[in-house]
């Protein structure tokens, strides 16, 4: 932050004098440096200019949060989490398509199945009052399989991708030009929410040479060749970009006028605490990493998009998890004090658009993730994996509210940043100062923002009533620990002013014409605030020890409150209510809305303190309703109009008394939070990897011949024929090799490449060979297996089974680095032909639309529908995977249990698997034909893998499989557990009619044994 140090605070000053508090049309004009106002050139209901996004002439503060709806394939659950990014205050929230996810073949997409039909999110959108940041692609990365590529255009016969290739530009055009035409309707020019629209994504690829600005002349044209489609196809909304990093500085107007490819506005991605929780991955983008160690970006955007908001359509929400982490990931140093301090930071900045990178993360199912993460994609966000909430969704919540109504801070200056501010030099400030209204923004941060020191200062600031060292009558404000403070001065609410105030401001809203503002700071400290134009204040709402102190001083009236607890009400004579809230009560205040305008009019805002979670609120007459979630059985405090005289809860009315000072107070009576679940006691088991014996007919149709001599693949295989599963149609998780020689060899060379983590088995004639156990730092495993002690037909055929385990493609450029076997020799004979298993039917065969092409692989259990409803496995015989196997295989089990989850709950379960790390197994769960979890303790250390509603059955029988796959002779088994995640009182219902995502069982699948 120090970087930034242009103006003393008393130089800022002195600026001010000269600036009105009331300025007519043209010396706004001037105020505001007469920065253009832009528009795409088609409309003018999204413009932009140097200082904010404006949506029908009125200024916006973007603040939103990434989700993904092919992680969370229940279209039902995207209402819940739209519901939760609106209640934090959020005014938008963005999400990725997956090309993979909708297209399983070059001739096919799927836009309409299941969750594959991404248009209910902006339908939710539109009805919860969010506007939306839509990011199509056609690579998203995401740490998705191919970074979100289709696996088929992996092979190398599309080129290198990502660029103007006639070949790749084509077989993108489906999938892209059919996203944009579904996205056209849902356009904010079309009376929908979609606000802007992404193309590409961090493809910092514009310069041959940055330097000299000597343009990548492929990367231009295939910008502007998606550009031109999105157009096209009726996209009329701005279009921008994500840079990668702050060294790229791509497709920007400012940087490059007139250059091929830019977008409409140029925005940047950051990172700054590792996006992994592995720091090694990010020293070389953020040099060493020190935790909470804020990065300057001001800089950046005055040379890169100056005539453009700051812009950040991905800011770090959290960190993945990679292979190997951690068990639940790395939320220590990216919890609720980084949302604190680094969401914080980008107002400081000037950052007026802000998305979070993840929101709500949700769970690599099936074959969706890439190998460089594990199944969870929890990402530590403010929403967890399980749909939970805690500190950090309120931390950001109540900046958010802030942001939603500061509607000065979308049009400031930076006029200073550093220590000269506090009267403590371990403190700075940076100072933010609407040249229209002269209201000011001060972000209070320690000097050495890594630091966690307890720091007590005052604050210089300017103020229409004077230049002022705050607070002026006693106390201190206070920075405790990692922590920042935004105080703001001449901050308008409604028609009145707070002069200043030592907490912050939570938000605000208009009761009958009066305003009602939230102030709030730490449980004990002392805090100070001053009312423009109040000659005397009353406390009307006391907590247990609270003390104010009035002083009336010119142009006002100050407040000075020695130490806060709790929730406190004053009253002023010039109508202004000011409620004092303590953190822990702050983080359960809520403002929901009775309009659906992602604005949230402060006019139809409602205050609510207590609940968990306030989803909704809307008025019948003189009963206020309102929607929510509660934990525990709850007292409610609202401050709503006079003309609302009884409260109800998800339906049921509540007895209500009205306070001296107008609130009404309830109590909600709460379910008592747990659910009685079922035992996993009840097991069939059977073999799944009959394909190693040499009895096996592998002559139908779930198997193709391989006998590719050439590939189009830039990785050139070091034995003939080609044995990469991608170019014989078969692409996600398991697949099987058989090859075959005649006569004697002793042993077989082997290379397979499948991604980090990734495993394999060989059997010879039945017998077992060995294992390449995995790696998390390793893509491909080489070994080499001796035939010694197993029995060879000498005079006749030979079969060598391969059992691979397929994390997921690489990202970027990697993508088209194969899966599969790499080399296969032989010592001492040939083989004489291969065969090759994956998924039922390949690419050109789906027998599941619903869950779509990433959701199975070659596993015989897999391919034979053993996972889904409406299987037979009457013959099977009865075992448990506690009990486990002895040697080398794949065992499937398999269970069928029933839920019951009364309705008006809402309930998150979790799957947790359990067996020592140094048992050598790779085990994968499937819950009603949903793959939910790998686990494989050898490599990684994730035990505990939640499950949504709606793959999970609520209200009936759930099947549950098991494939255990025990890579030694030692055999194998797990522990399995069925367990309650959390359960709340909802008017979100997690028991809904979900029959349609889970289709069984059909004969089909006999085809493919």
């Amino acid at each position: 932050m120090r970087a930034f140090q242009r103006l003393s605070w008393l130089s800022a000053l002195s600026l001010l004098t000269s600036v009105p508090e009331s300025i007519g049309v043209n010396a706004q004009n001037n105020s505001l440096g007469n920065w253009p106002l832009h528009d795409n050139g088609l409309n003018q209901v999204v413009q932009w200019d140097h200082y904010s996004f404006k949506v029908n002439g009125k200024r916006l503060f973007v603040f939103s949060g990434e989700i993904h709806y092919w992680r969370i394939p229940v279209p039902e659950v995207w209402e819940d989490l739209l519901e939760k990014i609106k209640a934090s205050g959020f005014t938008a929230f963005a999400f990725y398509g997956n090309w993979g996810y909708h297209s399983a073949n070059n001739h096919t997409t799927d836009f309409e199945t299941g969750a594959h039909d991404f248009t209910k999110l902006f339908e939710i959108a539109k009805r919860v009052g969010l506007y939306v940041i839509t990011r199509p692609g056609p690579y998203v990365n995401a740490e998705a399989n191919a970074g979100g590529f289709p696996l088929w255009v992996t092979t190398g016969a599309y080129g290198a991708l990502r660029n103007n290739d006639s070949r790749y530009l084509q077989a993108l055009d489906p999938y892209f030009s059919e996203f944009s035409t579904l996205t056209k309707e849902h356009q904010i020019t079309n009376g929908g929410n979609a606000l802007v629209y992404q193309i590409e994504n961090e493809y910092g690829e514009q310069w041959k040479d940055r330097k000299n600005k000597i343009p990548n002349a492929p990367a231009g044209a295939y910008m502007a060749a998606l550009e031109d489609s999105a157009r096209a196809n009726g996209i009329d909304i701005p279009l921008i970009h994500n840079d990668p990093n702050m060294n790229t500085k791509s497709w920007s107007k400012d940087y490059a006028p007139g250059a091929v490819g830019n977008v409409d506005v140029a925005g940047l991605d950051s990172y700054p605490s590792c996006w992994s929780c592995n720091l090694a991955e990010c020293t070389g983008t953020n040099g060493k990493y020190v935790a909470y160690q804020v990065i300057d970006y001001y800089d950046h955007f005055v040379e890169v998009s100056p005539t453009q908001p700051s812009f950040f359509p991905e800011f770090q929400g959290g960190s993945y998890n990679p292979w190997g982490g951690p068990e639940g990931g790395c939320p220590g140093d990216i919890g609720a004090d980084f949302a604190n301090i680094f969401y914080r930071n980008l107002v400081a900045q000037r950052v007026t658009a802000i998305s979070l990178y993840m929101m709500f993360g949700g769970t690599n199912w099936g074959a969706i993730a890439a190998p460089v993460v594990a199944t969870s994609y929890d990402y530590s966000s403010p929403i967890s994996e399980s749909r939970k909430i805690d500190s950090k969704f309120y931390e950001t919540k109540n900046l958010a509210l802030f942001t939603r109504v500061a509607d000065d801070l979308t049009v400031t200056n930076r006029l200073g940043n550093n220590t000269g501010y506090s009267t403590n030099p371990a403190v700075e400030a940076s100072e933010l100062r609407n040249p229209i209204t002269n209201a000011a923004f001060y972000v209070t941060i320690h000097e050495y923002s890594p630091s966690s020191t307890v720091e007590s200062f005052k604050l210089r600031v300017s103020t229409s009533v004077g230049n002022l060292t705050i607070p002026q009558h006693g106390g201190s404000i206070v920075l405790n620990g990692h922590q920042s403070k935004i105080l703001v001065t001449d901050f308008a609410i409604g028609k009145q002013k707070l002069t200043y105030s030592t907490a912050e401001v939570l938000t605000y809203a208009i009761v009958d014409g009066k305003p009602v503002v939230i102030l709030t700071a730490g449980s004990g400290e002392s805090i100070e605030f001053h009312v423009k134009g109040a000659k005397r204040g009353n406390i009307v709402g006391k907590a247990a020890g609270s003390n104010a102190t009035f002083y009336p001083e010119a142009h006002g009236l100050t407040t000075n409150i020695a130490s806060i607890s709790g929730l406190s009400v004053y009253e002023f004579d010039n109508d202004v209510k000011v409620i004092i809230a303590d953190k822990p009560t702050a983080y359960l205040f809520w403002a929901p809305n009775l309009s659906n305008d992602p604005f949230a009019p402060v006019d139809q805002s409602v205050l609510v303190q207590g609940p968990y979670l306030v989803r909704s609120v809307s008025k019948d007459g003189d009963v206020l309703a309102l929607k929510g979630d509660i934990l525990k059985t709850t007292a409610i405090e609202v401050f709503a109009s006079k003309h609302v005289n009884k409260l109800s809860w998800n339906g049921q009315r509540l007895h209500t008394s009205r306070t001296k000072y107008g609130s009404l107070k309830a109590t909600v009576a709460a379910f008592n939070g747990t659910i009685k679940l079922p035992a996993l006691d009840t097991w069939k088991v059977q073999d799944t990897l009959p394909e190693r014996l040499p009895s096996y007919d592998d002559s139908g149709a779930a198997w193709v011949t391989a006998d590719h001599l050439t590939t189009p693949n830039p990785t050139k295989p070091e034995t003939l024929p080609v044995l990469y599963v991608d170019e014989y149609g078969f692409h996600n998780s398991f697949h099987l090799f058989r090859g075959y020689f005649n006569g004697a060899a002793t042993g077989v060379k082997l290379n397979v490449q499948g991604g980090l983590a990734f495993g394999w088995s060989a059997w010879l004639n039945g017998q077992f060979l060995g294992s390449f156990l995995g790696n998390s730092s390793l893509a491909a495993g080489a070994m080499t297996l001796s035939f010694g002690n197993t029995t060879l037909n000498t005079n006749g055929t030979n079969v060598l089974l391969v059992a691979q385990d397929n994390t997921g493609h690489d990202l970027r450029s990697d993508a088209v680095k194969p899966r599969g076997i790499l080399g296969a020799t032989l010592t001492g004979g040939n083989f004489t032909k291969w065969k090759i298993a994956g998924e039922a039917g390949g690419e050109e065969v789906q027998l599941d639309t619903v869950r779509g092409p990433l959701s199975e692989g070659g596993l015989t259990a897999e391919r034979l529908g053993w996972h889904l409803a409406g299987f037979d496995d009457s013959a099977w015989n009865s075992s448990s995977p506690s009990t486990g196997f002895s040697g080398a295989g794949i065992n499937f089990y398999r269970t069928v249990v029933p839920l019951d989850v009364p309705a008006e709950l809402d309930a998150s379960f979790a799957f947790v698997l359990d067996a020592p790390a140094s048992q050598h197994i790779r085990v994968q769960l499937f819950v009603n034909g949903y793959q939910y979890a790998r686990f494989n303790p050898h490599v990684g250390n994730e035990k505990r893998f939640p499950v949504p509603p709606g793959v999970l059955n609520y209200q009936g029988d759930n099947v549950i499989g098991l494939s255990v796959w025990a890579q030694g002779k030692e055999g194998a088994k797990v522990d399995v557990q069925l367990v309650q995640e959390y359960a709340v009182e909802s008017s979100w219902s997690s028991r809904f009619d979900s029959e349609y995502l889970r289709p069984g069982w059909t004969e089909a699948r006999l085809a493919y044994a």
